[in-house]
């Protein structure tokens, strides 16, 4: 029972407002003209797309240019993708979900041309990290333990659990990780099973994962936990949900909050929770780091102290009503505020 009472604690002060800011309140004036190249490791994902989206926004006013290089889930495949957009004559690059450790080659040639890279979710670390001046990430073990705790709490203590991931990517297999280790902590709890289905062709194999995984665990599996919200997509394809239609299965997804998430939390069908990115205060966020760096200014050091729990009991603030998490903390207004000094 104190295991119990911890996760409800802990799940409760997630899914609590998040309308104060924890970031920099001073920073150099937002340089002008700048060309900006976006490595995305696939821009068909929703959340790296409204990064994209966001971060054309917030430098605007700057009047800089934004352009995508998108690998379509095969940017660790090769180190020539950083060399690529030095050719396309970057300022400065942001690599969007592609592993850093992977392209050492090309970090090597944009810090001997002194041009920036600034991560997001480009390491499992945050701050400056493997040449990059920083990266941006959400803690993977505090979302991944929010989404295991929202899990335990929901079933009390009861769950058949199988969790999906990518183990291909660091990022959801840290997340995967602590899904696990968290979950193994609930004595009424029973992992089923880690399933492995790699996000590039996940559309592919996730029937034959699932009519496997209905054959062998048949009503004892009642939740699902995603690395990404994804997964839920996957398993709301109607051929794939009239296989687990019996079941009644919960589902909570450990990030990022794509439309589709908030969709289905809202109409309670499939996927009850997630716990999402702040995706558009990330991307102003990168634009403020590589403007630190075209000032030759120090990093800012901000990292988000505290995860987000999205659930139909809180789906109406902080972005909710537009299917997206944007805290209420008027972060635009607070960066705006001294680039325009």
């Amino acid at each position: 029972m104190q295991f119990l009472s911890k996760a409800n604690a802990k799940v409760a002060r997630a899914a609590s407002l998040k309308n104060h800011w924890e970031g920099p309140t001073d920073g150099p004036r937002l340089q002008k003209k700048k060309k900006i190249i976006f490595i995305a490791a696939d821009l068909s994902d929703p959340g790296t797309a409204a990064v994209f989206a966001s971060v054309r926004e917030a430098s605007a006013s700057g009047g800089w240019e934004t352009l995508p290089i998108d690998c379509r889930g095969r940017c660790n495949q090769g180190s020539a993708i950083v060399a690529q957009a030095l050719d396309m004559k970057a300022d400065g690059i942001i690599m969007a979900g592609v592993d850093v450790s992977t392209q050492a080659k090309g970090m090597a040639a944009a810090a001997k041309a002194k041009i920036p890279v600034v991560g997001w979710h480009a390491s499992t670390k945050s701050g400056p990290t493997d040449g990059l001046f920083t990266n941006i990430a959400t803690n993977p073990k505090e979302v991944a333990q929010v989404a295991a705790l929202y899990t335990v709490v929901d079933s009390n203590n009861k769950a058949g659990i199988v969790v999906f991931t990518d183990s291909s990517n660091p990022y959801l297999h840290a997340k995967s990780a602590a899904i696990v280790e968290t979950i193994k902590q609930c004595e009424g709890c029973k992992l089923l099973s880690v399933e492995d289905v790699p996000l590039i062709d996940a559309h592919i194999k996730m029937k034959g994962v699932v009519e496997n995984l209905v054959k062998r665990h048949g009503s004892k599996w009642t939740h699902a936990i995603g690395a990404i919200d994804f997964y839920f997509d996957l398993l709301e394809v109607p051929a794939t949900a009239a296989l687990i239609a019996s079941n009644k299965l919960v589902g909570v997804a450990a990030g990022d909050g794509s439309p589709t998430a908030y969709k289905r939390i809202r109409a309670n069908s499939l996927q009850t929770a997630t716990v999402p990115e702040p995706l558009s205060m990330h991307a102003w966020q990168l634009v403020d780091e590589l403007n630190r760096a075209f000032s030759g200014a120090e990093p800012s050091g901000f990292v988000s102290s505290s995860v987000h729990l999205v659930t139909a009991q809180n789906i109406s603030y902080d972005g909710g009503q537009k299917n997206t998490f944007e805290p209420g903390n008027d972060f635009r207004n607070h960066y705006l505020r001294y680039w325009s000094k």
